[in-house]
Formats: C-alpha cells, sequence, structure tokens
C-alpha cells in the first residue's frame, strides 16, 4: 500500500493523496492590484486535473505593503475574493482541496513607498532599509492577517497557511538575525515567537479549518534559528490549534546553503518527533520512490512539491506508476481511452 496515495484527513477534511503543491509566487497580477488574472486560472487547475491533493495558492499579501513584488496576489481587500473564490472552484471540481498561503514580505517587500520589518535593518544593500514597526503598527498587522483569513473563508479555501518562513515578515520576528527588538516582541524566544502567536490566535477566532505554518527551519548563520531552537515553538503553535508545520529553510539573512535532494527532510523529521505534531517536507523532492521513504519512515505527513510540479503538472501520474498505483483519472481522459 501507497502511504503517498493514501488518504489523509486534518479538522475533518479528507485529503485524496498526501502530495501539496508547495505556494509558489507567479507575479502575474499585471495591473499591481492583487487581483487574480487568467494565468492563475489555468496554472491551479491544471495541477487539480493532475491529482494533486492539495494546492495551496501563492503567497497572498495581507496589506499592499506587505506584497514581495508589485504582481504578487493580494487578499486585503474584499474585492479580492470573487476572483480567488473562482480559483478555489476550479480546483475543487477536479477534486483538489484548496489552501492559501497568507503573507507578508516585511523588509523584502519590493514595492514603492515604506517598507515594515521588526528592526530597521535591510536584507542586503540591494534591499531598501525598512521602518521599525511600532506595536501599533503590530497591532494592524496581526489584524490584517485576521481580516485575510475571513476573506479566504469567504472565498471557499479549505486550508489557510501562514507565511512565516524565507525571510518575510513573521520569519523575521522569529530569528534573532533580523530581530534586535528590545521590547517585548524581541529578545527571548517567547518574545520573538509573539508576534506568531497573535497571529495565530486572532486567526482561530475566525478560521475553523485546518491551519499550516511554514517556517524556515534553518538560518544557516551561527546564532541564527536552528531545527532543534523551533521544536520548542512548534510545542507553541501545537498548543494553539496549528495543524502542521511546512517545514522549508533559509533566506532570512543572506547565506550560502548545500542544496541536495532531500536537504530539508531531516528539518521536518527534527520537528515532526520533537513536538509530536504533523509536518510537511519540502525541498527537491523530485520522484514517487523518494516521497514514499519520507512518508513510510514517518520523517513528514505531507509532501510539498514546488519546481517539480512547475516541470510536471502530471507529476501524480507519474509517481503512481512509479509506485505501481492505480490513481483515479478525470472521466474526461476515461471516457477518451474508451474508442
Amino acid at each position: 500500500m501507497s502511504k503517498l496515495f493514501e488518504p489523509f484527513t486534518i479538522r475533518d477534511v479528507e485529503f485524496k493523496n498526501r502530495i501539496v503543491m508547495s505556494p509558489m509566487c507567479m507575479y502575474s497580477s499585471h495591473n499591481e492590484d492583487g487581483m487574480i488574472e487568467d494565468w492563475h486560472k489555468t496554472h491551479y487547475t491544471t495541477r487539480a486535473v493532475g491529482q494533486v491533493g492539495l494546492i495551496i495558492v501563492e503567497a497572498t499579501a495581507v496589506q499592499p505593503a506587505g506584497r514581495i513584488s508589485a504582481q504578487d496576489l493580494g487578499i486585503w481587500s474584499d474585492d479580492h475574493i470573487d476572483g480567488l473564490a473562482e480559483v478555489v472552484r476550479l480546483m475543487q471540481q477536479h477534486g483538489a482541496k484548496t489552501g492559501i498561503q497568507l503573507a507578508h514580505a516585511g523588509r523584502k517587500a519590493t514595492v514603492d513607498g515604506d517598507i515594515y520589518a521588526p528592526s530597521a535593518i535591510a536584507f542586503d544593500d540591494k534591499y531598501k532599509t525598512p521602518v521599525e514597526m511600532t506595536k501599533d503598527d503590530i497591532k494592524t498587522t496581526v489584524q490584517a492577517f485576521k481580516e485575510g483569513a475571513i476573506r479566504a473563508k469567504k472565498a471557499g479555501f479549505d486550508v489557510i497557511e501562514l507565511h512565516g518562513a524565507h525571510g518575510y515578515l513573521i520569519n523575521e520576528f522569529l530569528s534573532p538575525l533580523s530581530n534586535k527588538r528590545t521590547d517585548e516582541y524581541g529578545g527571548s524566544a517567547e518574545n520573538r515567537y509573539r508576534l506568531l502567536r497573535e497571529t495565530i490566535d486572532e486567526v482561530r477566532t475566525v478560521w475553523e479549518g485546518p491551519l499550516f505554518v511554514r517556517l524556515s527551519a534553518n538560518d544557516y548563520i551561527d546564532g541564527g534559528m536552528t531545527p532543534e531552537a523551533y521544536v520548542e515553538m512548534a510545542k507553541w503553535m501545537k498548543e494553539q490549534g496549528v495543524d502542521l508545520i511546512d517545514v522549508s529553510s533559509g533566506a532570512v539573512v543572506p547565506a550560502a546553503i548545500d542544496a541536495f535532494p532531500g536537504y530539508q527532510v531531516k528539518f521536518s523529521e527534527t520537528i515532526k518527533v520533537g513536538a509530536n505534531i504533523l509536518t510537511g517536507a519540502v525541498g527537491m523532492i523530485t520522484t514517487g520512490i523518494q516521497a514514499e521513504e519520507i512518508l513510510k519512515n514517518d520523517r513528514a505527513d505531507m509532501i510539498l512539491l514546488a519546481r517539480e510540479l512547475l516541470r510536471d503538472p502530471y507529476w501524480a501520474y507519474t509517481a503512481a506508476k512509479e509506485l505501481r498505483v492505480e490513481i483515479q483519472s478525470p472521466k474526461q481522459y476515461e471516457r477518451g481511452w474508451m474508442f
């Protein structure tokens, strides 16, 4: 029995398999208004036809100043709901469950005007120096995540993921390399976690469904966060009702990363075992056999694919053939095969 193609349930939401499309920015909101375009409808629906169990829509900004780029999707306005709902409908009609990654880019935002971060430290000399957030700024941003969750619910998503990785705002607060605050949002692990704690609590007041958090489990720099340090925070997340940690790594500060097939899986395993929480593994996972090994050895509970699903939207069929598993095809395909 293949574990990759075994149905999996979180909070009464059943995924037909454990294959997840990782959120990847498409930079395709051409009018800089955060709206869904035809590209998004084609892009995401294609992976649903390809039998991906859960598709997580790209980093979607909860505030205009929190966009990674001016072409990012947005969820800061009720005007965004209809377009997102259409993408959800298109994906769900092909049997995929749908997720959205709520995000704020923090000091890595590249939009016009001021950008914001826990401390007034630029990512590098190519980025603007951010404005250090006041407590009112923090409160407003936490509420923006809550309002984004409300809109995600209205759009019909099955899963919400909070983007706490890759050097964006939540990650910037979590890491001592980017958070040099001296108030209650900086210093100790508990203080650096406070923004995420408040965000999870506020989101949970309006969202009853599966809640994921993406983390960068390793900063790859002395004095930065490690998988072992994140175990403690993952325990706090579990207590707050987070269901799964999506375990990535890096990008909070410039650092050399030795990337190789499965290089982040051990981070997923460390957090899964140490915090007794569900995890998703990501990072150069390209074959069904590789994915099956990760799941069968309890190193993760879901498999997130990024570039491999860009190369092959029908990867699920490739993996099923490799693992000698029969999976259901769209009825349109089956009808065509009859002649």
